[in-house]
């Protein structure tokens, strides 16, 4: 009687939230995307395509609650450390669970955590055995993605006449092509390829007489045999502790998931994506080496983009000792420089993760060793000599994490091979079934160095950073929830446009009310202090002003129907620098439709916006077509439509569509260089086409 108490109140519900669940489980996704854009670079490169390809696969193969561990668990970025050790707990005492509703059970989840989870979940018959590896195979799955995308409005490196410049056009077509197959076969067998070309990159011809531009291929198996827990061969991902030495994909940042800051997931994946510098190429292999001991090894050689230079004075009896100035992480190569970096350096790393793991803790040793064939020798500057310069760097880090009741204890401590050291220590706290607490504290020193390191913080590269992050939830109730975070931080030395020691404050609050599935309302205030040089351009020695950024959101959504959603937002705020302040506004309308049974879906939006430029914008996430992301910054005056459309042609085909455009009334020209587009408005369009079988 005590497992069926709940599952009355959530039979019923789920008749009618089934239609439902599909766009309203995605809302923490959107948010962590939408502040992960929001603090990258204004020409970052990172690729989104696969961090939420698991949880593609899950809706259509959900997990079975009765078999997942917490690394399987940790593929869901709603649940938290608590909350997924709770999960473990309650079965290893409960039994097996005889239906998903009965998580209403669990100590630490609440009604919105639940409903985002159940489309990724299933609870198969207790008993039920593995199935053999190579046995059985009703679960795998094949899926072929064919991409084309262009944006119809020529840029100028298409326009201009060719002449003997090395960087003046684009070489390639103004089309963008993705291919990719993939095979999966459950906690068993994954084997993939994929291939992209980006616009203005050549195709069959140039330097890419091979055909695409960019190439990647995985074999990955789990639990091969006895005492094997995984083998990569080809293309992989590898993460360590919280990143101070190296965490491969999607790490989030500050958001208004305000307790999720921990990394965690699987320290070893295979890699289908195409971000072309952030992953291993070569085998890795994860092996037990007693009852709670784990070995996790690989080595991976591969070439990487740089710029690579020539000594200015050289002796003619003096071999000529080429070095690279800077990695390049773009993967574009679409001009005659461009081509030039690619490939311009072999990387080769090798590391180990020693882990001695049990139910509440765990405790791992990680090692990362990495050699450049060519040096890397950055341009000198104040800001920079405590970078890594040099050909070869070898780091070295401990982790941790015990769970003690409603405590969860996390963190880590690296060191690299100049003697500096990085930590990072978290605390989880469950104060009660309603409120999460965590503090976080992290003290990186200035000569600290990574080529891959990825923490939390408010700066990338962990080092150089000293801070306390505060995170709250608290749900009032089932409807009333509140989300709250307080981050301070400090720079003990010059950083990029900051010429002098620097520190900054950032804090955010988020009231949400959600109504029987049926509605969902929040209101977010953010406000961030930091410091930088008075005239940012100027590149010169400046002393340093307080920049203040503040942004408030309405956030509104309704189910018109069972197939139809109605969402609005919106944003207002400012930033001020030295006293003058630039203002912003962005309204948007969205409507989705996706009805149970029906071949057809659509989402749109229509937005208004009208900033001060750059130094306001708002980032707001759109739909797009499966496995890719689009997350534009909307700035200056104008607006903004899209259109994606989707029909299922058939149980194994479906073709998507997408078309946007954005229209700026206070520009004659978008973008600048090459990218610059003659004209006030931008058309993108995109085309894919789904097999799976």
């Amino acid at each position: 009687m005590r497992k069926l108490a709940p599952l009355l109140f959530f039979i019923l519900c789920s008749l009618v939230t089934t239609a439902q669940t599909d766009s309203l489980a995605t809302l923490s996704q959107e948010d962590l995307l939408e502040f992960f854009a929001a603090g990258e670079d204004e020409e970052s490169s990172f690729d989104y395509n696969d961090i939420f390809e698991r949880l593609d696969y899950l809706r259509r193969r959900p997990l079975n609650l009765n078999r997942a561990d917490d690394a399987a668990l940790s593929d869901f970025p709603f649940l938290n450390e608590l909350q997924r050790a709770a999960l473990l707990e309650y079965r290893r005492t409960a039994g097996d669970f005889i239906s998903i509703y009965e998580l209403q059970a669990v100590p630490g989840f609440d009604l919105g955590t639940i409903r985002q989870l159940l489309p990724f979940v299933k609870v198969s018959e207790p008993g039920l055995l593995d199935e053999p590896f190579f046995g059985e195979t009703r679960e795998s799955r094949s899926q072929l993605l064919m991409r084309w995308a262009r944006t119809l409005e020529a840029r100028r490196g298409f326009t201009v006449p060719p002449d003997d410049s090395l960087a003046n056009r684009y070489l390639g077509d103004r089309n963008r092509l993705y291919l990719r197959y993939k095979y999966t076969q459950p906690n068993r067998l994954s084997f993939g390829i994929t291939a992209e070309k980006d616009a203005g990159e050549e195709f069959f011809k140039g330097s890419n007489k091979q055909g695409f531009d960019f190439y990647s291929a995985h074999l990955f198996f789990q639990n091969p045999m006895k005492g094997v827990h995984a083998v990569a061969l080809g293309d992989y991902s590898v993460s360590m502790g919280q990143g101070l030495i190296i965490f491969q994909g999607f790490a989030p940042r500050k958001s208004a998931l305000t307790t999720h800051v921990k990394r965690s997931g699987r320290n070893l994946r295979p890699y289908s994506s195409v971000n072309e510098f952030d992953f291993f190429r070569g085998m890795a292999a994860s092996v037990s080496l007693a009852k709670n001991l784990e070995l996790l090894g690989f080595a991976s050689i591969r070439r990487r983009d740089a710029n690579l230079e020539e000594p200015e004075e050289v002796s003619p009896d003096e071999p000529v000792l080429n070095f690279i100035s800077s990695l390049q992480t773009s993967g574009l190569h679409r001009t005659r420089l461009e081509i030039a970096d690619e490939g311009a350096i072999r990387q080769t790393s090798a590391g180990a993760i020693l882990k001695w793991q049990k139910r509440r803790y765990h405790i791992a040793f990680n090692g990362l060793y990495e050699h450049l064939d060519k040096p890397l020798q950055r341009n000198p500057a104040l800001y920079n000599q405590f970078y890594f310069n040099g050909n070869q760097l070898l780091n070295f880090s401990i982790d941790y994490a015990y769970t003690f009741r409603n405590f969860h204890f996390f963190g880590e401590t690296a060191r690299s091979d100049n003697g500096a050291l990085a930590t990072l220590n978290g605390l989880l706290l469950a104060l009660d079934r309603r409120i999460d607490l965590i503090l976080l504290h992290r003290d990186f020193a200035r000569d600290y160095q990574s080529l891959n390191a990825k923490p939390f913080a408010e700066a990338g590269g962990g080092a150089n950073e000293k801070g306390v992050y505060l995170g709250l939830q608290f749900q009032f109730d089932k409807q009333w929830r509140l989300n709250a975070y307080y981050d301070i931080y400090r720079h003990p030395w010059l950083r990029f446009r900051v010429d002098a020691p620097s520190a900054g404050q950032e804090w955010l609050t988020r009231l949400t009310y959600t109504k029987r599935r049926k509605m969902e309302a929040y209101l977010q205030v953010r406000q961030e202090t930091k410091e930088q040089n008075a005239d940012a351009e100027s590149g010169k020695f400046d002393e340093l002003v307080p920049v203040r950024l503040f942004q408030a959101r309405l956030h509104f959504s309704y189910q018109l129907s069972k197939s139809l959603e109605w969402r609005s937002r919106l944003d207002a705020g400012f930033s001020e620098t030295a006293g003058e302040r630039s203002t912003g506004i962005v309204l948007y309308q969205d409507l989705l439709y996706r009805a149970i049974g029906s071949p057809v879906s659509f989402s749109t939006r229509f937005a208004i916006f009208d900033t001060d430029g750059y130094q306001v914008r708002y980032y707001a996430y759109e739909r797009d077509v499966l496995n890719d992301f689009s997350i534009p910054a909307y700035y200056d005056r104008g607006t903004r439509f899209y259109l994606n459309m989707g029909y299922r042609i058939s149980r194994q085909w479906r073709l998507e569509a997408r078309y946007a455009r954005s229209y700026f009334t206070n520009l004659s020209a978008i973008g600048s260089g090459l990218d610059e587009i003659n004209g006030q408005s931008r058309s993108d369009v995109k085309l894919q086409l789904r097999l799976e079988f």
